[in-house]
């Protein structure tokens, strides 16, 4: 019979720490609004883990402001003024997508000015080295060359004028 007793009370001892956790917070009870307020949330980035939105974080900071966003939903206003209000208190970084305005103009364009970058850095390159040119062999004499050369004129499947001959 103490034995019953030791084992109820080893069960309930390791089982305390799971009675200490916080249960997540309760959803709005009008399935339309809790809707609302999980699209919301998912614009809304957390600032403890950054590249998460607070609809998926388990961070404290994030299920507060999940809070704060089932309040504002809860309370009427739109979705644009809850975002207005959480970019007044925490700024633009905690929107997932931020604006594109003259401050993140450069945010936005950056992956296009790289790419042209690359582009011309390209093309730079291949003229610079002329593109498909074969360098000339040292070691090949004068008449050696000029038979290379002979032989890839009339070698059927190469440039000839801009066009492939095909036999």
């Amino acid at each position: 019979m103490s034995h019953v007793f030791l084992r109820l009370a080893v069960v309930l001892a390791l089982s305390l720490p799971a009675l200490s956790v916080a249960v997540d917070e309760t959803p709005l009870k009008d399935p339309a609004l809790e809707a609302r307020a999980r699209t919301v949330m998912k614009d809304i980035r957390c600032l403890v883990c950054q590249n998460q939105s607070i609809e998926d974080s388990n961070a404290d900071l994030a299920r507060d402001l999940r809070q704060i966003v089932r309040e504002q939903v809860a309370a009427g206003k739109t979705d644009d003024e809850i975002r207005a209000y959480l970019v007044a208190r925490y700024g633009d970084w905690v929107l997932l997508k931020p604006p594109f305005d003259m401050r993140t103009a450069f945010l936005w364009m950056s992956p296009l000015l790289f790419l042209g970058l690359a582009v011309l850095l390209l093309i730079r390159r291949d003229r610079a080295h002329g593109a498909g040119a074969i360098p000339p062999d040292p070691d090949l004499s004068a008449e050696e060359r000029a038979r290379l050369d002979s032989l890839l004129e009339t070698a059927p499947g190469t440039p000839r004028n801009g066009h492939l001959e095909r036999e």
